[in-house]
């Protein structure tokens, strides 16, 4: 608890522990700020802070910047290995490069020349041995070059239709496309590692306090600035146990406080279940009528601007 805040706690128990049997209608409280303190999730040097205290910020405006070289050097890295990851799958998708398909395609032509010309041969050999000028071994030479040239240029077809089409590589494709998105993945944390060296206001509010100053080694989840937005003031006050059984949730008060103009409406969001002062041992009807209760209530935006947390307040209730 604020030092202010525990001011105003022994400030209002001591005006109402000598209420007595009486159920007051008038109580005495502050004002109480809930503030959001904006931390960043991991250590670094505080590079740079835009804001300080007392300035009103909007939403989205930048507040502090931690150095982040490292994480871009690693953001850099990740992009490269996405776009490496990228261009392999591509390159399976679409098969062989016209040149790959080019040097394949003349290799058939090679190919369908040569099975010509052991076509001739095997023509010739046989008719040689037909007239018996050669051996039957000459003539199963001949064949089998015939033979080997037709299964070549059949290899060289296949190997074109296979350059210009995808089909057959499932499998491989598959891979690919895993690598592609586990790179993806790695630079999208990259991103996120990167985005939080910095941060920005969630919601328009009053810069309360700075923590840091910039140069300074921030430790992770330290908070750097810490923020009041006009929706987390609210009034705090104590009253009697005489007096808490009559209020509700949404009752309306209204405060006053010194140097305001007009009495500050507002309306009961929280009653304590529990006595804040309580004695060592309750007897007497003396006794239960030291006992306070917390209660809170809360301001419209506008009003609530007009406070500041530990401000003393009188609280009537309507």
């Amino acid at each position: 608890m604020r030092p202010h805040t525990i001011a105003a706690v022994l400030y209002a128990a001591a005006a109402l522990s000598g209420c007595g049997d009486k159920a007051a209608s008038g109580f005495q409280g502050y004002a109480e700020g809930e503030f959001v303190l904006i931390a960043a999730p991991a250590a670094g040097k505080l590079e740079k802070r835009w804001v300080s205290r007392g300035e009103e910020v909007a939403t989205g405006a930048p507040l502090f910047a931690l150095e982040d070289e490292n994480e871009k050097a690693v953001r850099r890295e990740a992009a490269e290995r996405l776009r490496n990851a990228e261009a392999k799958l591509a390159n399976i998708v679409a098969g062989k490069r016209k040149p790959e398909i080019d040097a394949v395609t003349a290799q058939e032509g090679q190919a369908a020349a040569a099975r010509e010309l052991s076509e001739r041969q095997l023509r010739q050999q046989k008719a040689l041995f037909d007239q018996g000028f050669i051996s039957q071994s000459s003539l199963d030479t001949a064949r089998t070059n015939y033979e080997r040239d037709i299964a070549r240029v059949a290899e060289m077809e296949a190997q074109i239709r296979l350059g210009r089409m995808a089909i057959g590589r499932d499998k491989e494709i598959a891979a690919a496309q895993a690598d592609v998105d586990a790179a993806r993945a790695v630079l999208a944390q990259s991103d996120w590692r990167l985005a939080q060296r910095a941060s920005a206001a969630p919601t328009g509010a009053v810069v309360y306090d700075t923590l840091y100053s910039e140069g300074e080694w921030v430790a992770a989840g330290s908070p750097i600035v810490s923020l009041l937005p006009p929706g987390n003031i609210k009034l705090r006050f104590f009253v009697p146990e005489t007096a808490v059984g009559g209020l509700a949730l949404g009752q309306a008060v209204r405060a006053a406080c010194d140097g305001c103009s007009a009495p500050i409406p507002a309306k009961i969001t929280y009653i304590s279940r529990q006595a804040e002062f309580t004695l060592p041992v309750i007897y007497s009807r003396e006794q239960r009528a030291k006992l306070v209760f917390l209660v809170e209530a809360r301001p419209g935006l506008a009003d609530a601007r007009k406070l500041k947390p530990g401000q003393p307040l009188d609280v009537t209730l309507q």
